[in-house]
């Protein structure tokens, strides 16, 4: 399993940043050249996710379409949420948002991502070899929209 950990400035109000990051909108527009959409799998497909509710993503990853479902399966709002895959590529997927006030217009975002790669050693070349800073740019590309 690789754990991926980034930080992010952002010059908002913490309450603000937290609506953002569980933005559908938002996380579009973070990931808008894989041709990411939200897709009606009886979950949100639009708005402010929240605890227990569901979203499926389909987007174009190496060349191939991929669907992606995940649930927020923990929530204290202003403060966290997780969201964990339920269905997708990959065998395991868990990612926590950490919203933290600086000050009263600076929040640090730090989130913690990780994730399992299927196929057992390829999966763990596979990881290393690719998907590490994969992920980790498609992280910091949808921190920037934030």
């Amino acid at each position: 399993m690789i754990e991926l950990s980034t930080k992010t400035r952002i010059h908002a109000p913490a309450k603000r940043c937290f609506d953002l990051a569980r933005s559908v909108e938002v996380h579009l527009k973070g990931n808008v050249h894989f041709g990411e959409q939200s897709v009606a799998e009886g979950g949100v497909t639009s708005g402010l996710i929240g605890l227990g509710q569901r979203v499926t993503w389909r987007a174009r990853h190496f060349g191939v379409r991929q669907t992606l479902t995940s649930e927020i399966t923990a929530f204290d709002s202003p403060r966290y949420f997780q969201d964990t895959m339920l269905r997708g590529a990959f065998s395991k997927m868990q990612h926590d948002h950490y919203f933290i006030s600086l000050a009263p217009h600076v929040t640090q975002m730090r989130d913690t991502f990780r994730f399992e790669a299927p196929l057992g050693i390829l999966g763990r070349i596979a990881e290393r070899l690719v998907l590490r800073e994969y992920m980790l740019d498609l992280l910091k590309e949808r921190n920037a929209v934030l």
